[in-house]
């Protein structure tokens, strides 16, 4: 397979077996002793195992922390920058899928602050508090095709206090290097491989429907979902396929730097039942996706039809869309209703329509919303209710 060096939206390394360069990129940004950071599962695997004596043997001094949940939360972060300050680490090696990158990036941010990382949420001018010359170099490697952090300018951190997901911003969180082996995703189990991809599909799809001007991002968006489109499937029933990990781990970078641009209610629905019920997020986006799509319709129709296009679908027609879109997550085993996954006496209506409607994706829905729209949304998910 062909290597390339990309520099959109930063520095990629991209290949089969790119992660032998993981010593080059430390001291390509002058980082003696890189924290690696990643969740407690992988960290017992010889990906990470392989990765850390690698490291050693180019007398890279790198310590572990691995502390990290699945839906990652504040006291991940805050003790992995003790770990950081203990060991005199200069840099971060944010390792993992969503969780490991988004508490990488957040460790490395921390590293330089004073003020609490809630006070850096992604609301108004918050970034601007932080002291941007004591952020912590970051190299991000993913092992899943989905969140995108490792394009991403921000982290999705957990308040145990409030149970609320917060996005934490900043530009630099944004890692000065990325290293894109499709290796590092073939044992990714056909489920999470299914989870992590109609993620990586709502970033685009998403992306591509919030209003503004934007058009770098809509192109972005369109190639990735034709991508996901094309390789989604054989990656989720042919695991050891090197071209399908590799497109679907390029698809999973472009939604990142796509939704730029904005996001929307798939997601603010989302992060509240991620939060509160313990849902894998690509899961919960899966689910909620029709659902909101179809309750945005009247203004989202034409963009949808010129995506169909894009994609080749014969039926050209928002319907057909919806229509895809259900087939998609029949194929990948995926729950239909909310309801599957939630039972009925752990769903907090009006909690988590509140929740929804305070999230900072809700800004980039095309429609404007209000607390009853996302009630009737979330009652459509539980019930299976798409017209």
């Amino acid at each position: 397979m062909q290597k390339y060096n990309w520099n959109y939206p930063t520095t990629m390394w991209v290949g089969e077996n790119r992660i032998k360069d993981l010593g080059s990129a430390c001291k390509n940004l002058n980082i003696k002793k890189p924290l690696l950071v990643t969740d407690s599962g992988l960290a017992k695997s010889d990906i990470i195992k392989n990765a850390l004596s690698s490291l050693k043997k180019e007398e890279i001094l790198v310590e572990l922390y691995s502390d990290v949940v699945g839906n990652p939360t504040g006291t991940n972060v805050n003790d992995g920058v003790e770990c950081f300050k203990k060991n005199d680490c200069d840099g971060v090696i944010a390792f993992g899928g969503g969780s490991g990158l988004d508490v990488g990036k957040a460790i490395a941010f921390m590293s330089g602050q004073n003020l609490p990382i809630w006070d850096f949420e992604d609301v108004g001018d918050n970034w601007t508090k932080a002291n941007s010359d004591k952020i912590a170099p970051i190299i991000a490697v993913p092992t899943t095709a989905g969140t995108g952090s490792e394009t991403g300018r921000a982290s999705v951190i957990l308040n145990e206090d409030t149970g609320v997901k917060n996005i934490i911003f900043h530009p630099k969180f944004l890692p000065s290097i990325v290293i894109l082996d499709p290796i590092l995703t073939v044992g990714l189990p056909p489920k999470i491989t299914a989870a992590t991809g109609m993620d990586a599909l709502a970033h685009n799809l998403e992306a591509y429907c919030a209003p503004g001007f934007h058009p770098m991002a809509d192109g972005i968006a369109l190639e990735g979902m034709r991508l996901i489109n094309k390789w989604l499937l054989e990656a989720v029933n042919n695991g050891s396929n090197i071209e399908a990990r590799m497109n679907m781990l390029t698809a999973a970078s472009m939604g990142s730097t796509a939704f730029q641009k904005g996001l929307g209610a798939i997601h603010s629905l989302s992060h509240p039942v991620n939060a509160l019920n313990n849902i894998h997020h690509g899961l919960s986006n899966a689910i909620f996706m029709p659902y909101v799509l179809t309750f945005n319709r009247d203004v989202i129709e034409n963009k949808i039809i010129k995506v169909c296009d894009y994609l080749e679908f014969k039926d050209k027609s928002f319907n057909g869309f919806i229509d895809w879109i259900l087939d998609l997550r029949k194929k990948l085993n995926m729950p239909h209703k909310l309801s599957e996954v939630i039972e009925e006496k752990d769903f907090k209506l009006d909690r988590l329509s509140k929740m929804a409607l305070d999230d900072p994706s809700t800004g980039g829905n095309p429609k404007k919303l209000t607390e009853a729209d996302m009630k009737t949304m979330y009652q459509h998910s539980m019930s299976g209710t798409l017209f």
